[in-house]
């Protein structure tokens, strides 16, 4: 139970200090308040991130999944390869685009999509897959990208969860034809709310910058159908306080993990895996729960710990997915993805952490050895 002078740990903790709200409130005094300056620079400073790969700023991480589909010409008569465990968004965007999506299961223990379950997922109407750095953890992309390579499908990274995980030394959003970034306010760093696609290649970028902005690229000359999913300059103004920050930020939250790797010994508990050679930033850190999850949970709750199910409901059960699937008689058999939903606890693991928030955290997760 939560002592009388000590408060809930809160599950995350968005930053919003003085220098974001500087940073907005100059923007906003400037009067170059959309797709101006701060949005160029912004583009310009997270690039560093991504191997110096072109960067488009838009308005959230779901329009910049979707820009990238579209802009790889994916829509109808195509399919898309989606964990089904991951936020709806990765689904989203691919119906979005009009494109059929095909769930494929995750790794054994893990929590990224299997390349063997993607590989047998493989058809001829296949035009992409899409592994989602889940959790902060980079998918198994050494694996994935041969596999894509040898059937020439295109990779699009769901990195939205993910800045500066990296697999190997190479940064997530710097392996397929292109990432996505959001920025959204619970993520490793946010611009309050904003995404970025990143890629490699100069003629997908302008066709990027081309569909954010009604097709244009000068003002009244529109060539192509486009959208208005552009990133305001308050937000990229924000998002650049936040990108030179990130790094500390990401290491607080690694050392934070690495302590509760160390120090949760409940034997129902099992912590977060990390794969060898892979760069986990931990935007959750997420461990499994064999026995009554509920109760582990109520547990934390009345120790003050804040916890959270990401994702209770694999996407392919979600109605959007599961009635039309059913009406088309096409089912799924996703046993790892069944199977890390009913286990999965998201704990706090945020760069605001204290060492006594530590400590409680761990007290009260050992502390369910007992009950489970």
């Amino acid at each position: 139970m939560t002592s009388i002078n000590e408060q809930p740990i809160p599950a995350a903790r968005p930053v919003i200090g003085e220098d974001e709200i500087e940073a907005a409130v100059r923007v906003l005094r400037s009067g170059r308040v959309v797709q101006g300056p701060e949005v160029a620079a912004f583009e310009e400073g997270f690039s560093r991130l991504v191997d110096g790969r072109h960067c488009i700023a838009v308005n959230s991480g779901t329009s910049a999944l979707q820009l990238l589909l579209l802009a790889l010409g994916i829509g109808p008569g195509d399919e898309v390869i989606v964990p089904s465990f991951s936020f709806a968004a990765s689904a989203n965007a691919v119906r979005l685009t009009g494109a059929d999506v095909v769930f494929a299961d995750i790794e054994p223990g893990g929590f990224g999509l299997d390349p063997a379950a993607v590989e047998a997922a493989i058809t001829p109407r296949t035009a992409a897959v899409m592994p989602v750095h889940l959790y902060g953890h980079p998918a198994a992309m050494d694996e994935l990208m041969p596999i894509a390579d040898k059937h020439k499908i295109a990779v699009v990274e769901d990195a939205c969860q993910a800045h500066a995980a990296a697999l190997n030394g190479t940064p997530v959003g710097a392996f397929g034809a292109g990432g996505t970034f959001s920025f959204y306010p619970t993520k490793n760093m946010h611009a309050l709310e904003g995404g970025m696609v990143t890629t490699a290649d100069a003629a997908l970028a302008r066709t990027l910058r081309l569909l954010r902005n009604q097709g244009m690229e000068q003002r009244y000359a529109n060539e192509i159908v486009g959208a208005n999913m552009r990133m305001t300059d308050v937000s990229a103004a924000i998002g650049r306080v936040q990108l030179a920050k990130v790094e500390e930020w990401t290491e607080q939250r690694r050392a934070n993990a690495a302590y509760l790797d160390a120090h949760i010994t409940a034997p129902a508990v099992t912590t977060p895996p990390v794969a060898q050679g892979a760069r986990h930033v931990y935007h959750q850190y997420t461990v499994r729960i064999r026995g009554d999850r509920d109760a582990a949970m109520a547990g934390l709750t009345e120790a003050g710990v804040g916890n959270a199910v990401y994702y209770p409901t694999p996407i392919h059960r979600l109605k959007p997915y599961w009635e039309p699937d059913q009406k088309a008689g096409r089912t799924w058999e996703l046993p790892e993805t069944e199977k890390a939903a009913a286990e999965v606890v998201s704990l706090p693991v945020h760069p605001s952490l204290t060492r006594n928030d530590l400590e409680r955290i761990v007290t009260a997760v050992n502390s369910l050895g007992e009950n489970l």
